[in-house]
């Protein structure tokens, strides 16, 4: 009998010890870009007066999302350049030009992650930024986070905002024109969770 008793309680440790094994040791939760839900919108100076207003209609993301270890976390973001809108088709027109964003040479503005960290009200994210055939390596403040139930779906938003110059990305800043080399980047995120 106390031989059984010790068999079955090796076994059952044993069993422990290899399901802890093979289970990871955290999993992150995947999530994919929600083009109805999100947005990303530019505004930048016209003659530096007013401001002109526009959006990237094509953009394509996920992010991953480890609660346990947010150094583990990654977010990517490819923007297809062509469906730059400025409600003005020869102003779009315009922008696709080599003069502008050249979008036959680059037809993409890219984001990738690099390192990730958690703070309050959300993730402080560094990555590579690829735009007009430069890349430049910025951070990002990333407020939201918290997973939202929506009749069974799961999802999570993060917003940021960022000011770049196109200038530092390889745009020609002798012909900028009237648009001012400065734009400011508005970026609303909501992903679903796969």
């Amino acid at each position: 009998m106390r031989n059984r008793y010790h068999m079955s309680l090796v076994t059952l440790v044993m069993s422990t010890l290899i399901g802890a094994i093979a289970m990871p040791a955290s999993a992150a939760d995947e999530y994919a870009y929600d083009l109805v839900h999100s947005s990303v919108s530019f505004k930048a100076r016209h003659l530096g007066i007013s401001w002109i207003h526009g959006r990237f209609n094509e953009v394509e993301g996920k992010f991953s999302l480890d609660r346990e270890d947010p150094t583990k976390s990654t977010f990517e973001l490819t923007i297809k350049v062509d469906s730059v809108d400025t409600a003005n088709a020869a102003r779009d027109e315009h922008l696709r030009q080599p003069d502008y964003f050249d979008t036959k040479q680059f037809p993409t503005i890219t984001f990738r992650s690099t390192k990730v960290k958690a703070i309050d009200g959300g993730y402080e994210v560094a990555g590579d930024f690829t735009m007009h055939g430069t890349t430049k390596n910025i951070t990002l403040t990333l407020t939201g986070g918290k997973e939202h139930d929506f009749k069974g779906t799961k999802r999570v938003a993060f917003s940021t905002e960022l000011s770049l110059k196109r200038s530092d990305f390889g745009f020609d800043k002798r012909a900028i024109g009237p648009i001012g080399d400065e734009a400011l980047i508005i970026i609303d995120c909501e992903g679903v969770k796969k």
